[in-house]
């Protein structure tokens, strides 16, 4: 099936969701996930490198913290989706077609590194400065999961980037959530097939994340105290995710409210960044 971004003139013809091995169909999600783990570690270690720390730790943190991080970002997901979970225990497990949620991930990559630096007898501040570009990078490729699995988009648009994905793509019960979001009364008929266009606003989170990650690349030589890069991760990070999460059709909602939950912690971290920057200045002021 084509993804099509008319306004960019760009047309992805016979986009599929995976490969076919021996009869085993391998997910592009996972595939481009396993990426972004790999990717992330790599530029993890080269920073150890720069900064005078052994980059074999980030490898071992890594395989201690990879299933946690997935168990937690799954878990995330299906606790925010329970109205539909409960009726269908049986896909609980399934992550191969996405359902994967990024804060998830995050708090259980927190809570494993705080456990893994108590028993290495290492900085977890230090650590998480050193490992937040990595992460940045995994959220970077990890969002293209996204494309293949066309989720993670917004409402109807007809900006530059709109993206317009074939209605036949979609089961029953997806159709009925895009009535309710009002994309469904401004599909785009090419050719004998049906579109609808929307926000990519996993392409906006992508290119979000760049920008974050350029600014950390510069502000790294500036750090002044272990767990900065940290909190200037949770700012940048946050405001952004909070924008963005108001586009989207299908957000996860607090307990059954009109909260979005990404948008309630995005403000969170932004909070506690900002607190954290201002406490350290008045530390670093009185000494």
């Amino acid at each position: 099936m084509d993804i099509r971004f008319p306004n960019l003139n760009l047309v992805f013809s016979n986009v599929g969701t995976g490969i076919t091995i021996f009869g085993f169909e391998i997910k592009f999600y996972g595939m481009i996930i396993a990426v972004g783990f790999l990717a992330g570690l790599l530029v993890a270690q080269r920073e150890a490198r720069r900064t005078g720390q052994d980059p074999e730790i980030y490898l071992d943190y890594l395989l201690t913290m990879v299933i946690p991080a997935i168990v937690g970002a799954r878990l995330y997901y299906v606790v925010f989706s329970w109205d539909y979970y409960k009726d269908h225990l049986n896909e609980i497990l399934l992550t191969r077609n996405g359902g994967l949620a990024i804060y998830g991930g995050i708090l259980a990559a927190l809570l494993m590194l705080v456990i893994f630096c108590k028993v290495r007898k290492y900085s977890p501040l230090l650590m998480a400065d050193t490992a937040v570009m990595g992460l940045l990078i995994g959220q970077i490729f990890g969002r293209w999961g996204n494309f293949f699995n066309r989720e993670a988009f917004g409402g109807y648009t007809d900006g530059l980037f709109a993206m317009q994905i074939p209605l036949s793509y979609f089961h029953d019960g997806r159709i009925a959530d895009l009535a309710a979001s009002g994309v469904y009364e401004h599909l785009v008929t090419v050719g004998n097939q049906s579109y609808i266009q929307v926000h990519p606003t996993f392409l906006y989170e992508c290119l979000w994340n760049i920008g974050v990650l350029l600014f950390l690349l510069w502000f790294r030589k500036r750090k002044k105290w272990d767990g900065q890069m940290l909190a200037v991760y949770f700012i940048g990070y946050g405001s952004g995710r909070f924008l963005i999460e108001g586009l989207r059709t299908d957000s996860l909602y607090f307990m059954g409210t009109g909260i979005r939950v990404s948008q309630m912690l995005a403000l969170i971290l932004v909070v506690l960044g900002i607190v954290w920057m201002i406490k350290n200045r008045k530390i670093r002021a009185h000494n």
